[in-house]
């Protein structure tokens, strides 16, 4: 059986997508090759459960080619910081002459030409280029990660963003029931739709703090962007979140897109994870 390439299969603070689809793909026993960034503990663990490990950068032709030899499936994300539409680009071109028939992609919930942030912009035109690929693309349009809203607390004891009103509402979702999605796209054998809208809960950011057991408080945005910078110190990370936190201020009570989907119970085989069965830790992920 060809392996499953999993990019970005070391995982991370914010949702560790990949992470969590090459455990369950191996996990049923599938073959597995990781693609990592960096030879560490967490690639030795990957290699204990059964992983064939790659460690390059997407970005790179020399490190991409190897990988995806006699590939025929793979997940495909990219963390949010410089280089994302470079490793698509690579991705598209050699998913191409390696004969790629489905690649799952992450991106995010309002991927458009006219997105409110540059990063969900550039995850339209990522989007783009691997269609025109021809390589089987799926691209998972998910919503705002619990996780996230979890580094934002931190340590400091509240969750303070740029959100305005408590009753400004957001589109949530647990990292886990993307990366089920994503492990349940991979293994399906009939057509799937190109683009799959992913959230699992839709509550007031009030709510959302209240379920963390945190009181919420708004901050100006260049304050909140200040902080940021210090936990996430990433310049493109700080500037997407900045002004996503602001565009949902905007939005306010709600959107046509801010509806809980079907696709997560149809790929994962029960209802998406709850909020406080994340923070509880007594969801079935």
């Amino acid at each position: 059986m060809p392996p499953i390439l999993v990019t970005g299969a070391a995982g991370g603070a914010q949702g560790g997508t990949g992470r969590l689809v090459a455990e369950t793909l191996l996990r049923e026993g599938r073959a597995v090759r990781a693609f990592v960034h960096r030879d560490d503990g967490r690639a030795a663990e990957l290699k204990d459960l059964g992983a064939e490990v790659v460690v390059g950068d997407l970005r790179e032709i020399s490190s991409v080619a190897p990988a995806l030899q006699d590939v025929r499936r793979a997940y495909f994300t990219y963390p949010v910081t410089a280089g994302m539409l470079d490793a698509a680009a690579v991705f598209a071109a050699l998913g191409t002459q390696h004969g790629l028939q489905r690649v799952v992609a992450t991106s995010q919930l309002g991927s458009d030409p006219q997105a409110g942030t540059p990063h969900m912009r550039r995850h339209w035109v990522a989007e783009q280029v691997l269609d025109n690929a021809g390589i089987g693309a799926v691209h998972l349009r998910a919503a705002v990660f619990f996780e996230n809203l979890k580094v934002a607390i931190g340590d400091r004891g509240e969750l303070a963003l740029p959100l305005g009103s408590p009753d400004t509402v957001l589109p949530l979702i647990a990292g886990a029931d993307v990366a089920g999605v994503g492990a349940g796209v991979l293994r399906a054998e009939e057509p799937v739709d190109p683009v799959l809208w992913l959230a699992g809960e839709i509550m007031t950011v009030g709510a959302a703090a209240e379920t963390f057991g945190v009181p919420y408080r708004h901050v100006d945005a260049a304050e909140w962007a200040e902080w940021a910078m210090t936990v996430y110190r990433d310049e493109v990370v700080v500037e997407h979140l900045t002004q996503l936190w602001t565009m949902f201020a905007a939005i306010g009570s709600g959107h046509e897109l801010f509806q809980v989907t079907e696709s997560i119970e149809r790929y994962t085989g029960r209802p998406p994870i709850t909020l406080r069965e994340f923070v509880t830790g007594g969801s079935a992920a």
